[in-house]
């Protein structure tokens, strides 16, 4: 069991943040609406014998039976206590039950302490706060020149990733070499990695769970690298570092600050397709040329 770290409330805030969470609700639901001391609400009357009963709608056959307002008007709620105007997304507020509180902090207080990136990659040799770890062949850290200003961040390891402990080194890899390579980039001129550190099982989606233990150990890389320009390849990466919602379709060709405590001054950060989406979607490939000649460019201003 991970031992139990207090944290800050700025570190509490950035895991959250960092987590999906972006709003704040109650343990347990709770009814504005119900008079003070009403401990719950019955029926004023029955059903006359002969009077038919409404018909309801097909959709809502088998939905849950809402409970029946009081004859007497309920005081409205407070403007400062309205209800969300929307529910929150299942992705973006996944299973925090389970997120392993103990585990996070453990990664903050480990990733801060590392003042190398040499430091950071022992400190998740030994970290075990990742169920990913368990099923992993590798550790999948980084790949490139550590004093790079260009950085990009994918979403995780694959099959050929986890053999060779390396990132982008599988078919989607080879597409981001070429790619590199069309605007005079190699891997000896940037630093490659990924918002999780193992592979997850069959390649799937990492959890929630997964990113939030791994992110304090990707924030604190971005601190000791501290690029010019930071990339983030696909959706999930993007979503986690710009903090946007949005899809890659959008975001792309647009420019965000990305800072952290531990950062002098912002980073200018942008998001492009995935490689292996790429190479499912080759039509695509055209709208990416044009960020590689927008990243190019920006590099070369700087």
């Amino acid at each position: 069991m991970a031992p139990i770290i207090s944290m800050t409330a700025q570190e509490l805030l950035r895991w959250h943040l960092d987590a999906g969470v972006d709003e704040t609700i109650a343990d347990k639901p709770v009814n504005r609406l119900r008079p003070a001391g009403d401990k719950g609400l019955k029926l004023t009357s029955e059903p006359s014998a002969g009077q038919p009963e409404p018909a309801v709608p097909k959709g809502l056959a088998e939905a849950p039976v809402a409970p029946i307002a009081p004859e007497t008007p309920a005081p409205l709620p407070p403007a400062s206590q309205s209800l969300p105007a929307s529910l929150p997304k299942p992705q973006a507020h996944a299973s925090l039950e389970g997120a392993g509180t103990g585990e996070v902090m453990t990664a903050v207080h480990l990733a801060q302490a590392a003042e190398t990136v040499d430091d950071l990659r022992r400190a998740l040799e030994n970290f075990d706060g990742c169920a990913l770890k368990k099923t992993a062949t590798n550790l999948v850290f980084l790949d490139g020149d550590r004093q790079a200003r260009i950085m990009f961040i994918g979403e995780g390891p694959g099959a050929e990733e986890d053999r060779q402990g390396l990132p982008f080194v599988g078919p989607s890899g080879k597409l981001l070499d070429k790619m590199l390579a069309s605007v005079d980039l190699d891997r000896t001129k940037v630093l490659i990695s990924n918002t999780v550190f193992w592979r997850p099982p069959g390649n799937r989606t990492p959890t929630s769970q997964e990113t939030a233990v791994c992110m304090p150990f990707v924030e604190r890389l971005i601190e000791l690298v501290d690029p010019k320009i930071l990339v983030a390849l696909g959706g999930p990466a993007a979503k986690l570092l710009l903090a946007q919602s949005a899809g890659v379709g959008r975001l792309r060709g647009k420019w965000f600050p990305y800072s952290t405590p531990g950062l002098s001054c912002p980073i200018e950060a942008t998001a492009m397709y995935h490689p292996a989406y790429l190479l499912r979607s080759p039509g695509q490939k055209r709208d990416t040329w044009k960020d590689w000649l927008a990243i190019k460019h920006k590099l070369d201003s700087m």
